[in-house]
């Protein structure tokens, strides 16, 4: 199994009891732990139990993006789960709902069952019921890493979250928008996750809610400052690359992710990337006074290449922290009869971008040429090749 990472953010408290923005733990504090750590039931408090978060890699960043199953296909959910998976996930979101506590019925426990063995990226369940102390034993047993349930249900609320914590799993508490952040304040202490929805619950694509989230994340960062190891904001509805930036510059650790994500004919993997690296510049921005270090008003052509080329060339790009848009072209066909693919970078960084990577371009330029000779010796310019 590859190395794992610290789930829980290491933060210290607020000087002069002002909100402040978490830091990224180092590597020495993300170090890696036994499959079995995740299902121990010690004593030794949930910070401590649950540290680690299973995956295939290590994220660079700080922000991590959880996938949401709402609007994927429900007959394919766990071909979906693997898509989400291969496409650079951080966690799987599982939103159930019961056609009692919001007008909508998804999936229960033995659909997370199937779906947990389907992957090893760890099961954020939020469940949208109106009793979850009731079935929270048949959650825990499918295999869900860690459980969120909604603040304005009608039974007692510490018992289920005391639950969660036995089995050694993380506890959270959501919050809908017209639901004021106080009425967490009984409960804080015991919170390891608090989830801020910036849409109703009950539905995927809805708009997202910006006052909301102006409101109430910040101040849910400082609802986890008591935790040794630091807690988890996380944010669900209408996020995507349009409101990650905005969102990240609030301190969200963990990123919501539906309908963004299953659009057809888009790559989901090159949303993911695009969304962990808005709002870790959002982060960024914050950190820096104010001065934002990728602006987004402006954007430039790097270089123009086969999609397949554009494509690499793009995740390289990516990789060093940079937020990179990959568009077809003008319409305007080679007279090879390959089009070319514009990626399209921040004007704020071209020069760094051209530093670190003019080389590649160069690269990636002559392979195009030779790709494109290649392919109207072979097939002609009366067509355009099938990447």
């Amino acid at each position: 199994m590859a190395a794992r990472r610290s789930v829980l953010h290491a933060d210290s408290s607020p000087p002069n009891g002002q909100v402040s923005l978490p830091r990224r733990p180092s590597p020495a504090a993300a170090s890696g732990s036994s499959a079995k750590a995740r299902r121990r039931c010690a004593a030794n408090g949930v910070a401590s139990r649950w540290r680690v978060e299973w995956g295939t890699s290590v994220t660079a960043g700080r922000a991590r993006v959880a996938a949401s199953v709402l609007d994927a296909d429900f007959a394919n959910l766990g071909y979906a789960v693997k898509r989400a998976e291969r496409a650079g996930a951080d966690r799987i979101h599982l939103d159930v709902m019961d056609a009692h506590f919001v007008p909508n019925l998804t999936f229960g426990p033995r659909m997370i069952e199937s779906l947990r063995r389907r992957t090893e990226l760890p099961l954020d369940a939020h469940l949208m019921v109106s009793e979850p102390g009731r079935f929270i034993h048949e959650y825990l047993d499918a295999g869900c890493d860690s459980v969120t349930f909604q603040v304005e249900i009608d039974e007692p609320i510490e018992p289920t979250i005391d639950a969660i914590h036995a089995a050694g799993r993380a506890a959270g508490l959501a919050v809908k928008p017209k639901t004021p952040l106080s009425a967490l304040d009984p409960y804080h202490e015991k919170l390891d996750i608090v989830l801020v929805m910036t849409v109703e619950p009950g539905f995927g694509g809805q708009e997202f809610m910006k006052d909301v989230a102006a409101q109430k994340l910040l101040p849910a960062r400082e609802l986890l400052h008591h935790k040794a190891f630091g807690g988890e904001v996380h944010v669900d509805g209408g996020i995507n690359r349009e409101t990650a930036e905005f969102v990240g510059g609030l301190g969200v650790d963990i990123l919501v992710v539906g309908s963004a994500l299953w659009i057809k004919g888009h790559d989901m993997g090159r949303e993911i990337r695009l969304v962990r690296a808005l709002a870790d510049e959002g982060y960024q921005y914050q950190l820096n006074d104010g001065k934002p270090p990728i602006p987004r008003d402006r954007w430039s052509t790097f270089t123009a290449l086969p999609k397949h080329l554009a494509r690499r060339l793009m995740d390289e790009i990516e990789a060093g922290g940079i937020p990179v848009l990959m568009l077809r072209g003008d319409g305007q066909i080679n007279p090879d009869g390959v089009r070319d693919y514009d990626l399209l970078v921040p004007m704020s960084v071209e020069a760094v971008t051209i530093e670190r990577h003019a080389a590649a371009r160069e690269a990636y330029q002559r392979q195009a040429g030779a790709w494109r000779e290649a392919f109207v010796r072979e097939h002609g310019a009366a067509a355009e090749p099938q990447r």
